[in-house]
């Protein structure tokens, strides 16, 4: 037993973890190397068969007692301790695992290890989808634009049509598992000889045996490359949304259908506009003489400049709306609104003239031109005489 790894080193786990942090360091590690996940990987196939060994020893507590005193030789047949498949029900591949796998993969004992496995050890299996991020600017967001990505992505093996035997050959049905891609093993224990099931090592689980390999894809089916790709990014897209282009991922296997390509959008920010879901809101500023006559203002707007009058005594702060001059809504015709709001910008560096002007301009003014200023006086005065009586 001295070339088997250490069971809690298999988990990564120490010595003396509760069962449920064993449970949820092998849901992780099965997960990751899970065959369905990584159907030409072997050593990946070999880390999963690892990390289930592991797991039947130490999620059973008889089990994990014998191991954490005598080691693998605890749990050993040949030791005559129960072994690995030893107790009284033995090792049931669709018990407790079972139950983790369709929790995980949303059916059974995946990836060959059912009872069903003939079928399902070379069944079609959809190709894995690709993420993508592709930066946009703001205005190619809010009008929409056309997008030429390049993708890195699995395709069918030209050479062998992704059937992974090289050309004037065939893959052959494993003969150890029959194309089941398991195997049925027997263990003797005090009680008698018990039978299990694991992955069938001839063909790795496969099912088949190519013996002549295409050169190009080495026998994997696949060959990855380069594919250029026009995008429609819609008008409306938002920074962090995702468009998922159906058919345009890896290949699938055994004949599976691709996988999609999601791509992430990013948007760049604007230097005047800013966005609140379909709504443009924008800051204007205007001259006092602007404010104080009311004037007509050229507004910058997604659609390009629009004029707009703002009327006498327009305060800053003030906040008005075009309508429909927002961004399209996704998938509809309406639009959002622009918001602009104006705030009066107060000239520096004035000439003694120009001063002069403004105090004889200031001097000529009476309290009804300033209405906010007369009522914050009022109420001043009110509060002052509240205060008083008190």
């Amino acid at each position: 037993m001295a070339d088997k790894r250490d069971y809690y080193e298999v988990l990564g786990v120490q010595k003396g973890a509760s069962a449920d942090e064993i449970k949820k360091a092998y849901r992780s590690l099965a997960r990751k190397y899970h065959p369905d996940l990584h159907p030409d990987d072997k050593d990946c196939a070999e880390k999963f068969k690892e990390v289930n060994e592991a797991y039947e020893v130490l999620s059973d507590p008889s089990k994990k007692e014998r191991y954490d005193q005598f080691g693998h030789a605890g749990v050993d047949p040949n030791y005559g301790g129960g072994g690995f498949n030893g107790g009284a029900g033995g090792f049931n591949p669709f018990g407790d695992m079972g139950d983790i796998f369709e929790n995980l993969f949303g059916g059974g004992f995946g990836g060959g290890f059912s009872s069903s496995g003939r079928s399902r050890a070379n069944a079609p299996r959809r190709g894995q989808d690709i993420d993508i991020t592709v930066t946009i600017e703001f205005m190619e967001a809010c009008l929409g634009i056309k997008r030429d990505i390049k993708v890195s992505r699995l395709e069918k093996c030209p050479d062998c049509n992704g059937t992974g035997a090289s050309a004037g050959s065939t893959p052959q049905t494993c003969p150890d598992c029959n194309g089941a891609g398991q195997v049925k093993v027997g263990q003797r224990t005090p009680f008698g000889v018990i039978s299990s099931q694991k992955v069938c090592p001839k063909c790795s689980g496969k099912g088949k045996i190519i013996s002549n390999p295409c050169s190009k894809c080495g026998g994997n089916g696949r060959v990855r490359t380069s594919k250029n790709l026009s995008v429609d990014i819609p008008a409306g897209i938002d920074d962090g949304q995702v468009l998922r282009v159906s058919g345009q991922g890896d290949a699938g296997i055994n004949g599976g259908p691709n996988g999609n390509l999601n791509v992430a959008v990013r948007v760049k920010s604007h230097p005047l506009f800013e966005r609140d879901e379909y709504d443009i809101h924008c800051e204007i500023p205007i001259t006092y003489a602007q404010a104080v006559m009311g004037d007509e203002l050229i507004v910058p707007t997604i659609d390009g400049n629009v004029k707009y009058s703002i009327s006498e005594g327009t305060q800053t702060g003030t906040v008005f709306r075009l309508k429909g001059k927002g961004v399209k809504k996704l998938q509809r015709s309406e639009r959002g609104d622009q918001y602009v709001k104006v705030y009066v910008e107060v000239p520096k560096g004035l000439d003694k003239k120009q001063k002069e002007l403004l105090k004889a301009f200031e001097a000529s003014l009476e309290e009804k031109n300033y209405e906010k200023k007369k009522n914050f006086f009022d109420k001043l005065k009110e509060f002052k005489e509240r205060f008083n009586k008190q």
